[in-house]
């Protein structure tokens, strides 16, 4: 009996055809709505998404022969875990597709910032050349501080090897620290900090997390960077911190304002008052999402998901 499989986003070829290689029949839906999908999710073994709907209970309950949902992603906050773990479906993510990709952009971003790359770009493309306002900070020297040491995480530690920079890590999992991090307390990080990184999923426990509690329980003013996911961060906390000069710049590959797709930006039409001011300071770098997107990582979360669904099938 075939193993059929419904995709219902686009993807890297090399997960259709590695698929298709390995024996299991594929089926694909990229428009229908999530009505329409869950009248004829009953009929597939396996299901592949990226961010396009949530996998619900509901969806679920229709799903009567599902046998794994993969996503696309490092996280899987789109679904529903725990209901679905308990009809033993299995759970595929792929944070290792894009975790090299992540931790680059998290330099990339951090160097920029400390060196004004593209606010003194933009004013040279105006016709100004400004030495002085542009004078940079040098990361050497300085406290790394990374909030989730998982593969994003990690790979961002790995990165930094080349700095002469401390680097310390905080997990909710114990004994996480390598040669590249030295895992402390939540306390320690924010006590030793200069430049704070989130490698974080979006759960529970990290929704909001980064509110004016948090921030000022930092002992220095500080760089923050969030690659992970929007709604970690307070974003109205962090602009009044960031005026304050608690925080000293921001580079936000998320915004607090995603939907969940992340495929557009508002929820509605109106632009929040804290969003406005990242839009117009010039000690903030903002992207869109685009932290683990690049053309290698799009082929490489690929194959990794290629590879973990062989493996619930033995192939």
């Amino acid at each position: 009996m075939s193993i059929k499989i419904l995709h219902i986003d686009s993807n890297n070829p090399v997960l259709w055809n590695g698929l298709e290689e390995a024996g299991f029949e594929n089926h694909a839906d990229f428009k229908s709505s999530k009505e329409e999908i869950e009248s004829k999710i009953q009929e597939y073994n396996g299901i592949v998404i990226r961010s396009r709907f949530k996998i619900d209970k509901t969806f679920l309950d229709k799903a009567t022969k599902l046998q794994f949902v993969a996503r696309v992603g490092a996280g899987l906050e789109s679904i529903d875990c725990d209901y679905a773990e308990t009809k033993g479906i299995h759970l595929i993510a792929a944070p290792e597709g894009n975790r090299n990709a992540v931790a680059e952009h998290s330099l990339g971003v951090i160097l920029s910032l400390f060196n004004n790359l593209n606010q003194a770009d933009a004013e040279v493309r105006a016709g100004h050349w400004n030495r002085e306002s542009n004078r940079g900070h040098e990361l050497d020297g300085k406290t790394v501080g990374i909030i989730g040491y998982g593969n994003m995480g990690k790979a961002f530690a790995k990165k930094l090897r080349g700095f002469d920079v401390e680097v310390l890590c905080y997990d909710i999992l114990e004994n996480v620290g390598d040669e590249n991090a030295k895992q402390v307390s939540l306390k320690e990080l924010q006590q030793k900090t200069d430049v704070l990184s989130l490698h974080l999923p979006w759960t529970p426990e990290t929704d909001k997390m980064v509110d004016a509690n948090f921030i000022n329980a930092f002992a220095k003013p500080f760089w923050i960077i969030n690659t992970s996911r929007g709604k970690n961060i307070v974003t109205a906390d962090l602009v009044e911190a960031m005026k304050a000069k608690k925080v000293l710049g921001a580079g936000l590959d998320v915004l607090e304002y995603e939907k969940l797709s992340f495929e557009t930006l508002f929820q509605d039409k109106n632009t929040p008052e804290a969003f406005q001011y990242l839009l117009e300071a010039k000690n903030v770098l903002l992207t869109p999402h685009i932290a683990g997107w690049t053309f290698e990582s799009h082929e490489r979360l690929a194959q990794v998901i290629v590879d973990k669904i062989r493996v619930v099938y033995g192939k």
